[in-house]
């Protein structure tokens, strides 16, 4: 008993003991599902299909005479760069001003995070109400105000884009809101007051304080960003499901509609896969940028 205790007394005994668990979630959650699907798809790989073959590279070369892949990728590409730069720009402007003081500020902090608090399915529901083509509050204000026409908004491709994009931009502004306040607040206000004295406006202040200084939590969130957006399914699934004809498609609706609905369980792996050298590529960049900084 007392080597037992003593043993578990050493640091690195203790360690191990205390990383174990972590590892084994880490290994059956995320290494051998990843494991799994690179697998998957160097296979022909079908559901319900009773044998598999190896395959190679095939799905993969596949997909790259595959247009509506193709198409996915400048879609994803888009959605990613126009979501990720809008929260961006909105989610600075918040933080700048939730930092200022007026009246119920801490309720007005707490009432931004809903957007993100809400989960993702529930709150991309009731948008799909907004943009519903006979329902829609926007087609009422556009019919008893405006006296137009409704719009189906999820029915022409550019309008479905955008309708995605913007519930993105929603949900992932108060993310970036609160980060970037957490980062103002540290800003020592002694270096405005200087700079104010030396003449600087408010812009010059912002640009040569605010930012260098936030930079750094800038560029994290941005990276968070990138990876989810990238990644994202539920709301465009609920949305459009990728439609109309393809156009909303990233890479996470196409390879479930090619895993699960179209059964073709190795070719929707290798389309996931496509996703981790975009992966690789932003996270490269952006942490060199901060490595740089």
């Amino acid at each position: 008993m007392a080597r037992l205790r003593a043993s578990l007394e050493k640091e690195n005994v203790a360690g191990w003991i205390l990383i174990v668990p972590a590892a084994l979630i880490l290994a059956i959650f995320i290494a051998y599902p990843l494991l799994l699907g690179v697998w998957f798809s160097l296979t022909d790989k079908m559901i319900g299909g009773v044998t598999e073959r190896f395959v190679g590279l095939r799905n993969f070369q596949l997909l790259l005479s595959d247009s509506i892949f193709l198409q996915t990728v400048r879609n994803t590409l888009i959605y990613t760069a126009v979501t990720v730069s809008v929260k961006a720009v909105l989610g600075m402007a918040l933080a700048l001003l939730m930092n200022q003081i007026f009246p119920l500020k801490n309720l007005v902090r707490a009432a931004l995070l809903l957007p993100w608090i809400v989960p993702t399915a529930l709150s991309t529901l009731a948008w799909l109400w907004i943009f519903d083509p006979n329902f829609s509050v926007l087609n009422w204000f556009l019919v008893n105000v405006f006296h137009a026409s409704r719009i189906a908004w999820l029915s022409d491709a550019t309008l479905a884009m955008g309708a995605i994009i913007t519930v993105n931009v929603w949900r992932g502004v108060p993310f970036f809101a609160i980060s970037l306040l957490a980062g103002l607040q540290v800003i020592s206000q002694e270096l405005y007051e200087a700079s104010s004295i030396d003449g600087a406006n408010a812009v010059k202040r912002f640009w040569f304080i605010t930012l260098p200084l936030v930079r750094p939590v800038l560029l994290l969130v941005v990276l968070f960003s990138l990876i989810w957006t990238i990644a994202d399914f539920q709301l465009i699934h609920i949305l459009t499901r990728g439609g109309p004809v393809n156009s909303t498609h990233v890479f996470g609706t196409y390879a479930y509609q090619t895993s699960v609905l179209s059964a073709q369980l190795g070719r929707g792996a290798a389309i996931s896969l496509y996703m981790l050298p975009l992966l690789f590529v932003c996270i490269a960049v952006v942490l060199r940028y901060i490595n740089k900084e």
